[in-house]
């Protein structure tokens, strides 16, 4: 009767009452991420990303034009002489999972809503499993506050950082349709994917899924046993319908995004011959590997190191990032170096060429995390266990290549990504959610301590013994059967966990701390005395974060040890695990993301014109190009003002890379030529300028056209092309043209009107003729035409636009119009709707299951009353 009596009383409560610990969460959140981001918050600084500062650079075009037109820019010519906006900066208005995003990050700026919606996604996970709220906020706490988290958002992986965040969702989505109820469980998992899908960080969402079908095979092995397949596979096809609502309201990125795949720099090259001095791609060895993947070199460039694994736990053990700051008390400072050395010390000693820090856990969710492999229901921690250990030797990548060139050679699509040690993201979910699954385990409700009485040694072993112990009648207080029997298990992953620290501290006399950059440093001038300084530098980082995990390992251990010895309430001992959780976490993040990642002025405000592009900017011409000599394909400075013939981007299009490994790093004059490079940006300040006179316009025509066979016979004949007279045209891709010659003479062709997606212009010729234009060649989109006449046009010197065109006077018009873009922007229009209607009809089954459980334990108390 008490059990009915308190069940009503919980469920008869005001909703109001039942909803203040989740607002009171959700409001904690808040004040995290503001304080944590505070410069954003209260100075009105930005935070200085990298990544963000190129997107911006490269987007400027397309966005600018968005802004003027009321539509979007589907191409642009300020990156890479030009390439779609896919990938770059293009809204799908069909995709109304936008706005649902916007209603979840309560109007925070980027970075600060990115944080919130981590913190809160992982705690709607928890909560959905049954987890108390004060437990789900330290559980929502770890997997916000994972040192990865923070260290991406410093270099602008917005994007990364967002699918991350929306991952809890498509988690909690999971099991709840699989532990407690189908329809709820199926609508959160929909929702929580199409959010996950709509960021469009395909690599992260890979991983996701990786987590999810581990969780399938576990639980298919456990509906085999219990003889409870066909509810699993009737799960499992609700959330397979939950997986095509949410691929469908991102119909359109995903459309144009695999559209584009085949064309872009993550396929192979058609090239046969490799390119000297070219790392990233592997020639095909036939023509029918083209576009399968990235080449093992290039995708496992950035692997975890073996060794490495144990900052999971220890976060200095290889010495942070590759720049840390030192103090004053450091050892270099002591040896002499000047102070203005000490704030960038190369302190990284592992194996990876570059780390912007490591992947943290946290020393208090490494605990709970063993914890959780002795408490948690086997299902459970096999399959999160399961997941740590793939997403581990996933990280590893070259360090461990029988396993990994396995897996990248037979698991479908794993070889179109890059930076393997971003594998370690499975485990940064599944850790910490074993890990708060195991502290709901231990933090319940308990009565308080009672004195010891004699107890039946069969039915209660452990309170006989404590009784025997301590003397039958004795006062000594004692816990609960349940808390007597977890408590050697907190000390057994007590125990482990502080075990591995102090292993980890033995094992660092062994160790010299040399690292692969301390040749450099002596030929920079680095003594023997300095060099020596800094290694005891990195050991002493190392060791001072053995001890401070230690701290936080023992802290946790005690407020679980007096929680279960019944001296500490359950919510006193929650609020205290979350503050562990909360301090370790955020101490780590700061090392990477601290106040000096802040800037005073806004992304905007740091593009500035220089004296030299404003001197190109007094060329009012429709449209040429500018090369910068300094760095030109990895910075996006250039194509915010200009179109540019570098740019900042990790997919580009295949052949224009092609180009540049083989033509224009070659320094072929030619080339920029033919992509009307009319300026060049020296960095000289002598003269910043330099104007080409060679550059060839917007389109001319040849008097020649030569044909070859292949790709390869295609690239090398740039090499020696005359492009203002010669065309060359690869007849294996284009059967129809060729070889030709035409008489050129007083022909003339004007571009009369640009924008991004349109060219028009107008040619007079004597005879019949053939164009070739200064315009990258994609053939999925752009349509040519004639006096409005639809006309065909093809592919010369490798990568520009080209066309036969009949004598006299004509309007030649180019136009973007790319079918993916509009049958995918339908798809997620029709997509958006369904969702809408998912979401209602969940709110509407939910108000009614709480109504009809409220009904029922009403109905079931009043007669056992």
């Amino acid at each position: 009767m008490a059990a009915v009596a308190s069940a009503s009383s919980v469920s008869s409560a005001p909703w109001w009452q039942r909803a203040l610990p989740h607002v009171l969460a959700v409001l904690f959140f808040v004040v995290l991420a503001c304080l944590y981001f505070s410069p954003i918050m209260f100075e009105g600084k930005t935070l200085a990303q990298h990544d963000i500062t190129q997107f911006q650079g490269g987007a400027h075009e397309a966005q600018e034009y968005a802004k003027a037109m009321g539509k979007e820019a589907l191409w642009t010519n300020s990156m890479f002489s030009g390439m779609p906006t896919y990938l770059i900066s293009l809204h799908f208005p069909g995709d109304w999972s936008v706005y649902l995003q916007k209603v979840l990050t309560l109007g925070l700026p980027a970075v600060v809503a990115n944080l919130f919606l981590a913190l809160l996604c992982g705690y709607i996970l928890l909560v959905a499993l049954g987890v108390r709220p004060l437990v789900a906020v330290a559980g929502a706490v770890a997997l916000g506050f994972s040192s990865y988290n923070l260290a991406i958002l410093a270099a602008g992986h917005n994007t990364k950082s967002l699918a991350l965040a929306y991952a809890p969702l498509v988690l909690g989505g999971l099991l709840v349709t699989y532990r407690r109820d189908k329809w709820l469980g199926a609508a959160l998992f929909a929702v929580g994917l199409t959010l996950n899908v709509h960021v469009n960080h395909l690599q992260i969402t890979y991983y996701l899924l990786l987590l999810v079908a581990l969780f399938g095979i576990f639980e298919l092995v456990a509906a085999a046993r219990a003889g409870r397949l066909p509810g699993f596979f009737k799960r499992a096809a609700l959330l397979g319908l939950g997986a095509a609502l949410a691929v469908g309201v991102s119909f359109g990125r995903l459309y144009t995004t695999l559209e584009y795949s085949k064309y872009s720099n993550r396929g192979r090259t058609e090239l046969k011959t490799p390119a000297p001095n070219a790392p990233g791609q592997a020639a095909a060895a036939n023509p029918e590997e083209a576009s399968t993947g990235v080449d093992r070199d290039y995708a496992f460039q950035y692997s975890y190191g073996v060794g490495e694994t144990i900052t999971l736990l220890i976060p200095n053990f290889y010495g942070g990032a590759s720049a840390m700051p030192l103090g004053p008390e450091s050892n270099l400072a002591k040896a002499g170096l000047p102070p203005e050395y000490l704030s960038g010390m190369p302190t990284y000693w592992g194996q990876q060429s570059y780390t912007a820090g490591p992947v943290y856990m946290g020393a208090v969710v490494c605990f709970l995390f063993i914890l959780g492999l002795f408490v948690v229901d086997k299902r459970t921690r096999y399959w999160l266990l399961a997941g740590t250990v793939l997403s581990i030797l996933l990280a590893w990548g070259k360090n461990f290549e029988s396993f990994n060139y396995l897996i990248f050679d037979l698991l479908p699509g794993y070889n179109k990504f890059r930076a393997v040690s971003m594998a370690l993201v499975i485990a940064q979910l599944a850790m910490p959610i074993l890990g708060a699954l195991a502290l709901s385990r231990v933090l319940r409700p308990r009565p308080a301590a009672q004195p010891l009485a004699p107890a039946d040694p069969q039915l209660h072993p452990a309170l006989a013994k404590a009784a025997k112990a301590a003397g039958t009648g004795s006062t000594a207080p004692v816990a609960s059967p349940e808390a007597a029997a977890l408590l050697p298990k907190v000390l057994y992953a007590g125990a482990i966990t502080a075990g591995l620290c102090l292993l980890a501290y033995l094992a660092s006399f062994s160790f010299d701390f040399a690292a692969p950059i301390d040749n450099e440093l002596t030929k920079q001038g680095f003594t023997p005395q300095l060099l020596s300084a800094l290694r005891a530098d990195r050991a002493d980082l190392l060791r001072n974060d053995v001890w401070r995990g230690l701290l936080f390992i023992g802290a946790a251990l005690a407020v679980l040890y007096f929680h279960l010895k019944g001296r500490l309430a359950m919510v006193p001992a929650a609020a205290l695990m979350v503050a562990l959780v909360l301090v370790d976490l955020w101490g780590v993040d700061k090392r990477y993301l601290g106040t000096d990642k802040f800037q005073p002025t806004s992304i905007a405000a740091s593009f500035q014109p220089t004296p030299a592009d404003e001197l190109i900017l007094r060329d009012t011409a429709l449209s040429y190009r500018v090369l910068n000599m300094q760095n030109p394909f990895n910075e996006a400075q250039t194509s915010y003002f200009h179109k540019s013939i570098g740019g900042y981007h990790g997919a580009k299009l295949r052949r224009y890379q092609d180009l540049i490994e083989r033509q224009i790093s070659n320094n072929n004059q030619q080339v920029l030529n033919m992509l009307n490079t009319r300026y060049l940006l020296t960095g000289d300040p002598k003269q910043p300028v330099q104007r080409n006179p060679g550059a060839l316009g917007n389109a001319w025509f040849v008097s020649t056209v030569k044909t070859v066979n292949s790709p390869d016979e295609e690239m090398a004949a740039l090499s020696t092309l005359s492009p203002a007279t010669e065309a060359v045209v690869d007849a294996s891709k284009f059967p129809q043209q060729k070889a030709a010659t035409y008489d050129a003479a007083g022909s003339t062709i004007t571009l009369t009107n640009y924008s991004p997606d349109e060219l028009k212009y107008r040619y007079t010729a004597k005879t019949d003729g053939f164009l070739v234009f200064s315009e990258i060649y994609y053939a999925d989109g752009w349509q040519a035409f004639i006096d409005g006449k639809p006309v065909p046009h093809l592919r010369a010197d490798y990568v520009l636009r080209a066309m036969p065109v009949p004598a006299g006077s004509h309007v030649i018009d180019f136009k973007f119009e790319p079918k993916a873009y509009a049958v995918g922007n339908a798809v997620s229009l029709a997509s958006s709707i369904l969702l809408l209607l998912v979401l209602v009809g969940a709110g509407v089954y939910l108000a009614r299951r709480k109504q009809v459980v409220e009904d029922d334990v009403v109905a079931t108390a009043v007669p056992v009353a």
